[in-house]
């Protein structure tokens, strides 16, 4: 990790990691307020989620518990909506509307939400990807002095760049739907849906702390080639 000891390297990458860090801590401060409050209607995170799906038409999306904290997930190649046992079990407010969220995606999928469909298609390169373009950046940067090799690497690694920056109109996009279908099917009262959407408006702060991460990852190595910003060892 040779770049650790260049000062440059932390100018860059510190806003996205103070970010990372409060977005972290705002998620799970904000998941922890209104778990401590009980949806007026008595559903469950998973008989929410049931009653949003069955509402929208979509009837053959499974619902498990899943363990581990926040580890809620929808999973499209099954269509088996994972909620953790703090969502699955519990009627909070932090629990409906995590479980929403999760059913929101499960909309997407349904309805071929384009965003959704991209990020699929990308899941299968984004790690190997992104690996191979970090390893041709080092060798290339501090190795070989290329900045051919450099640029390469910087395509290959930037996937998980785009991954991350595709992730955000999905996730906001499913939250939305949560938002929605909490007051329209009758699952939360305003109030309490207003409530539910700051844990959805928290938790997207850590997708997109994860976007400026990657960026300024990607935008550091560039400059450190001199492929952008005029820096050059050469």
């Amino acid at each position: 990790m040779f770049e650790m000891f260049d000062p440059m390297y932390w100018a860059f990458i510190i806003p996205g990691l103070l970010l990372s860090l409060f977005a972290s801590w705002k998620t799970k401060s904000t998941f922890n307020k209104y778990s401590r409050i009980r949806g007026s209607k008595g559903l469950t995170g998973a008989q929410a989620a049931e009653a949003m799906l069955q509402r929208n038409g979509v009837h053959d999306c499974r619902i498990e518990r899943v363990g581990g904290m926040l580890t809620d997930h929808y999973d499209p190649r099954n269509k088996t909506l994972r909620l953790s046992d703090e969502v699955y079990g519990s009627t909070s407010l932090s629990a409906i509307g995590v479980a929403c969220h999760e059913a929101g995606h499960a909309l997407q999928h349904a309805n071929s939400y384009a965003f959704l469909t991209m990020r699929s298609k990308m899941v299968p390169l984004v790690g190997v990807c992104s690996n191979l373009g970090y390893i041709i950046i080092i060798a290339s940067l501090f190795f070989m002095q290329n900045k051919t090799g450099v640029l390469i690497g910087c395509v290959l690694f930037a996937t998980s760049t785009l991954f991350s920056i595709i992730t955000l109109p999905v996730e906001w996009d499913a939250s939305a739907r949560a938002k929605r279908a909490m007051v329209t099917a009758g699952l939360l009262s305003p109030q309490e849906t207003s409530h539910a959407g700051k844990v959805l408006n928290a938790a997207f702060l850590t997708y997109l702390a994860s976007a400026i991460s990657s960026i300024m990852v990607l935008l550091y190595y560039l400059w450190r080639s001199g492929l952008i910003g005029g820096n050059s060892d050469d």
